[in-house]
């Protein structure tokens, strides 16, 4: 055997052995077809339309983090008015874009009006409040509220995907629904058919915020809370319920209880990059919560804890104090969280921080479980059609093309046994529409095999020989096929661009299908070929 012809047979052989592997893996030894149908099945990982599962559709609140930021500005006006001691009558959010500043000293509004201009210009414009000759009502402008929107809708998905990967469900798909302006998301999982318990995983990461206690004393009851303000909150608070530690704060030591938190909230999720449970480096003996911020947040946070020493800071999950620690210095960047914490305790903080910081609430919209009886139908017309397909393909080919049309199926078995392996090998997940995408490349497959056959049968009809036949009809035809190839490619990555998950699932079983037949129908065909000719007579026809 000609020795090029031999190290590429080798690699054929090479491929050939990798597929398998990674289609049924290693089988232990005496192994059995139920077990190496089992290891195909773990293999091959099956979308929601064909295992069954849970699909749920989620709208999230994007106008709360709007009114955080609202309110945020409230706290920033406030602060920096009273450290001035500039008089106001008062600042209060209108609705979720506008703020009302009232009754400002005459004789500084122009120090006021360059300090929201200079600091706020590009987030908030300013123009005289009606009926108020020294009052000002400042309108969020629309790119940045588009802006938050973006980014909420961007940090909730990363949310519920790490939460979701993090519990190893399987294969998920979470995606907004709609496009990039839509304020829903779509996630489907897999082999999943307990949609509460998917909720409750989604739910616990909750909407957080750092907000200021106003109050030191944590009230047993909502009423108790009113009854000692005569019935009214101090303006810019609101009671928020939540949990009581043993932490020297008067009112109840443990259990449940009612605070008087600012409305405004310091931070939010939106503004928390990463949080990690330590043992406090001054007292080995207790857990502490370190986090770090963002740089735009950090320079809010800093002044605002500079402010506030020696005051309670609540840390809000979903609207609840989840706990209510002592601001002991000024927090820029990254701070520590201190508290009656055990190791489990402070795990379970750091943990809802890092992947559970959801910067606005959500809503479930739709929730459907899919039943596997659906995927089970599914799959067999999906592997009726394509086998049906691929053998009235092959009886075409062995009778149209005689002894070359054997080579013609053995191209096109092993076109598809890498495109299940390839699939096998990244992960992929199949779905219906994946399997359509198998079907295509088998008729794509054998399109390459037919354009070569053709070339081959011209040349010999021109009087070449068999031999050189072959080789100018595969030099001829690879053009064509890379052509037709690349732009049916191409094709795909737009699907896989801007396609939903089903969509994806059909683009990236094409292109891996198509990938591979450009493999077997132009290097595998050509060395069986080669291979044949070696063993025929230098006179003998070839048979095609």
């Amino acid at each position: 055997m000609n020795p090029n012809l031999k190290w590429k047979a080798v690699f054929i052989v090479l491929v050939i052995v990798g597929c398998i592997y990674g289609l049924i893996g290693l089988p232990t030894f005496p192994t059995s077809v139920t077990q190496l149908k089992d290891n195909f099945s773990h293999q091959i990982k099956l979308g929601l339309d064909l295992q069954g599962g849970t699909q749920l559709v989620i709208q999230v609140q994007v106008q709360e983090a709007i009114a955080q930021e609202t309110d945020q500005m409230v706290e920033r006006v406030t602060t920096w008015l009273r450290g001035k001691s500039i008089s106001y009558d008062e600042v209060r959010r209108v609705d979720d874009t506008h703020i009302l500043v009232r009754n400002v000293d005459p004789t500084r509004l122009a120090e006021f009006r360059d300090y929201v201009s200079q600091q706020f210009g590009n987030v908030w414009d300013m123009a005289p409040a009606a009926g108020d000759p020294t009052g000002y009502t400042l309108t969020m402008r629309a790119g940045a509220v588009a802006q938050i929107q973006e980014t909420t809708m961007t940090q909730t998905l990363e949310t519920i995907d790490r939460r979701v990967n993090a519990l190893g469900l399987t294969e998920p798909t979470i995606q907004l629904r709609g496009g990039a302006n839509s304020n829903e998301i779509l996630v489907q999982l897999p082999g999943e058919g307990d949609p509460s318990r998917v909720k409750t995983v989604i739910q616990e990461g909750g909407q957080l915020e750092f907000r200021l206690v106003e109050d030191p004393v944590v009230y047993t009851s909502e009423a108790d809370a009113l009854s000692k303000h005569g019935g009214v909150l101090p303006p810019g608070s609101e009671l928020v319920p939540g949990r009581v530690e043993s932490n020297g704060a008067a009112g109840p030591p443990q259990g449940e209880g009612w605070y008087i938190l600012s409305r405004g909230a310091a931070i939010t999720g939106r503004d928390l990059r990463s949080a990690t449970e330590n043992r406090n480096a001054n007292n080995p003996g207790q857990w502490v919560v370190d986090f770090t911020l963002s740089s735009e947040a950090a320079s809010r946070f800093g002044p605002f804890t500079q402010q506030n020493i020696g005051h309670q800071m609540a840390v809000v999950l979903d609207h609840r104090v989840f706990t209510a620690p002592v601001i002991n210095g000024r927090i820029n960047d990254s701070g520590m969280i201190e508290g009656n914490f055990t190791q489990e305790s402070s795990h379970d903080l750091a943990l809802v921080l890092r992947a559970g910081a959801l910067p606005a609430s959500i809503k479930y919209l739709a929730e459907h479980t899919v039943g596997p009886s659906l995927g089970a139908d599914s799959i067999r017309h999906g592997v009726q059609a394509s086998i049906l397909s691929l053998v009235v393909v092959m009886l075409f080919m062995l009778i149209y093309y005689r002894v070359s049309g054997v080579n013609a199926v053995l191209a096109l078995i092993l076109n598809l046994i890498i495109l299940l392996a390839a699939l096998a090998f990244f992960g992929a997940v199949l779905t219906l529409p994946g399997i359509a995408g198998v079907i295509l490349t088998i008729g794509m497959g054998v399109d390459s095999n037919v354009l070569v056959f053709e070339r081959i049968r011209e040349e010999l009809r021109n009087g070449k020989s068999a031999a050189s036949a072959v080789d100018a009809g595969f030099e001829k035809a690879f053009l064509t096929i890379i052509d037709t190839h690349v732009t049916t490619i191409v094709s795909a990555f737009f699907l896989f661009l801007f396609g939903s998950g089903p969509i994806k699932g059909f683009a990236i079983t094409l292109t891996i299908g198509l990938i591979a037949n450009v493999f077997t129908a132009i290097y595998v065909s050509k060395t069986i070929f080669q291979y044949h000719l070696s063993k025929m007579d230098r006179q003998s026809e070839l048979s095609i």
